[in-house]
């Protein structure tokens, strides 16, 4: 197909740019030199900035392939006259003009959906770039959600310590963290997936050098860099704690390619779907009773 070497280059260029963490689904390469460690709102600003700059690159190269798709179809569109006489003429068969009325037709496909991606693009940009609304939950908030977390343990005090002193130190509600990390790895601290992925909440190599974690079987660094990256996923996501868990899962990249939407993967819907009803079905916090004849 004409076209085919820069259909390549976009899907090539888009699996680029999903992050460490999405890797999950390809074979990852390990840095040899960790990055080094940042404060945490430095990460969260650089997080941020790094998914804009991404997408803006995404945004650039899909022009570049609407252009090429453009001329195609004007090109196309510009000989429908002439296959219209040949065919009128009895020159060429019913079948040969529906055939190149067809080669227009999806021309038009491919310049309507590229137009669609950028259109979405724009959106995701535009959604990273926006201030928080009130009603979402943020991270400082996820300590209030804390405190009517049902009971919960891992099996070992020292994780569970490392649990809370990290939630503590981020913002990040550490039930939130023990359900990721009960559905990453069952609490094994030395559990390696198919793909790559180590630890107790699974950081691919990449992921562990962005957040400086040298050795992902030790539970300290683990949690640390695992917190890290739910951190800047909230502060990305505005709290958004299914597109949390989506681009915790398939990556951040994949949320944007489907429009600030859970990627249809199957494999990332059943991690939402599971993930946040452990999390959210906490018990309500009980009313205090008031007995006849008092007042409050």
């Amino acid at each position: 197909m004409k076209y085919l070497s820069y259909i390549f280059g976009f899907i090539l260029l888009f699996g680029l740019f999903e992050p460490a963490q999405a890797q999950k689904r390809q074979k990852a390469t390990t840095r040899k030199e960790p990055a080094a460690e940042v404060s945490s709102g430095t990460s969260a600003k650089e997080f941020k900035a790094s998914f804009i700059k991404a997408s803006e690159d995404y945004k650039t190269s899909l022009q570049t392939l609407l252009a090429l798709y453009e001329a195609d179809l004007k090109k196309r569109t510009e000989q429908t006259t002439t296959i219209q006489g040949l065919f009128n003429d009895g020159l060429i068969s019913k079948k040969e003009y529906d055939s190149m009325s067809g080669d227009i037709a999806a021309a038009q496909v491919k310049v309507d959906e590229v137009k669609k991606q950028i259109a979405t693009t724009e959106l995701a940009i535009a959604e990273a770039r926006r201030e928080p609304r009130p009603d979402e939950i943020q991270s400082a908030q996820m300590s209030l959600m804390a405190q009517n977390a049902p009971p919960w343990t891992t099996g070992s005090a020292s994780i569970d310590s490392l649990i809370k002193q990290n939630g503590a130190r981020y913002g990040v509600d550490p039930y939130f963290i023990y359900c990721v990390i009960r559905q990453e790895s069952s609490f094994n601290s030395t559990a390696v997936s198919v793909k790559g992925a180590q630890g107790l909440m699974q950081l691919m190599p990449a992921t562990a050098a962005r957040y400086g974690v040298t050795n992902s079987n030790d539970p300290a660094q683990n949690i640390r860099g695992g917190t890290r990256y739910l951190k800047d996923l909230l502060a990305l996501f505005h709290g958004r704690i299914d597109l949390v868990l989506a681009g915790y899962n398939a990556g951040e990249g994949a949320v944007l390619k489907y429009g600030q939407t859970i990627p249809p993967y199957k494999e990332t819907k059943d991690y939402v779907r599971l993930i946040s009803q452990r999390y959210l079905a906490r018990p309500a916090t009980p009313k205090p009773t008031v007995k006849k004849g008092t007042s409050q």
